[in-house]
């Protein structure tokens, strides 16, 4: 049996679509259920940002996350493919009537994605202090707790309705099919085989 990780909400309902198109039958979780066993498949239903601990630990043999996670946590494991569902950006968000001011010895930056923002500031030779956040972002600069913000950008609406406009995009993103290494290895034909369907119906 191959156990998956899906990330709850909607990258879990478009991964669900591509298997019953592969398998042409209906893959649902049962009410508040978070598995579903069907046809020497095992569907964990986890958050989104646990995913890749889930795959790592082999509690889930594969998983699908979006690659702003996996850049985030930056574990040892195999990226199979770009299954091209759950596209956003991760950009550098500041109020409306600003710019970022590249002269300051240091400037403030609210996130939930310390990783990422640290790198991308440090490539252009930036002193940031990161503010850990866990939601309501937007919030930060708005009320002085940071100059400016890196978040998740799917349309851009949020932002807007907080004053806020992206200025700089840090990376695309979509969700990925990623895979345990020992898992790669003791199940390869398995993930091979269901790899290679999934690329045929996408």
């Amino acid at each position: 049996m191959l156990s998956i990780a899906l990330p709850k909400g909607r990258i879990a309902k478009e991964t669900l679509d591509i298997f019953e198109e592969i398998f042409d039958k209906k893959f649902v979780f049962e009410d508040r259920k978070l598995i579903l066993e069907t046809d020497g498949f095992r569907f964990l239903l986890v958050r989104n940002q646990d995913v890749p601990s889930y795959v790592l630990h082999q509690a889930a043999d594969i998983g699908v996350v979006g690659l702003d996670v996996l850049e985030e946590k930056d574990e040892d494991l195999v990226r199979l493919l770009d299954l091209n569902i759950g596209k956003c950006k991760v950009c550098v968000g500041i109020m409306d009537n600003k710019e970022i001011d590249y002269s300051l010895p240091e400037i403030k930056i609210a996130t939930k994605m310390s990783n990422i923002a640290q790198k991308y500031f440090s490539k252009k030779a930036m002193g940031v202090k990161i503010i850990k956040l866990y939601g309501s972002i937007e919030l930060a600069p708005l009320v002085g707790l940071s100059d400016a913000i890196v978040d998740i950008v799917e349309t851009g609406a949020t932002m807007k309705q907080n004053g806020l406009k992206a200025v700089e995009t840090i990376m695309e993103s979509s969700a990925y099919l990623i895979s345990n290494k020992n898992s790669f290895i003791e199940k390869k034909d398995e993930i091979i085989s269901l790899y290679e369907k999934i690329q045929k119906v996408l």
